[in-house]
């Protein structure tokens, strides 16, 4: 099995400001990303934002633990980058478009490699029952959250 890769944008009724600092609080990210179920923040970078972290992630199939790099590119990108885990290899990110009038697009992208184990898990209509779960909830938290 290869990638599962994917991405899902939502507009949002909140100023691009407020939805990155949103997306930045990775530790808060458990209240509103339903696939992350637990954080805990092993560096911070200057700006005391979370660098490095381990997460736990609820794949539907399995449980997937993973150690993630971070970097920021504040408002408008987040990236992160699976330094070690569960699943072979992972990149994700959050891009933020700024459409005016107090109104971001949110974009949330994930390219997961899940490796031969776990690859066999997550066969044929099960592989877009895990993106979808991945990609929805993140997406749909956040619009939630910065418009609550």
């Amino acid at each position: 099995m290869g990638k599962i890769t994917g991405e899902r944008s939502v507009e949002i009724d909140a100023p691009i400001q407020k939805v990155f600092d949103i997306a930045a609080d990775i530790e808060g990210s458990v209240d509103w990303m339903g696939a992350m179920k637990d954080v805990d923040v092993l560096e911070r970078d200057g700006d005391g934002r979370a660098k490095i972290v381990e997460t736990v992630n609820d794949a539907k199939v399995k449980t997937v633990k993973t150690k993630l790099s971070f970097t920021y590119n504040a408002p408008t990108e987040i990236r992160w980058r699976q330094e070690k885990g569960d699943v072979k290899a992972l990149d994700g990110w959050w891009t933020l478009e700024d459409l005016g009038g107090d109104r971001t697009r949110a974009t949330y992208a994930l390219e997961v490699d899940p490796g031969r184990m776990l690859g066999m898990l997550i066969r044929g209509p099960v592989e877009g029952q895990v993106r979808d779960f991945l990609l929805g909830d993140a997406a749909d938290g956040l619009k939630k959250t910065a418009e609550g």
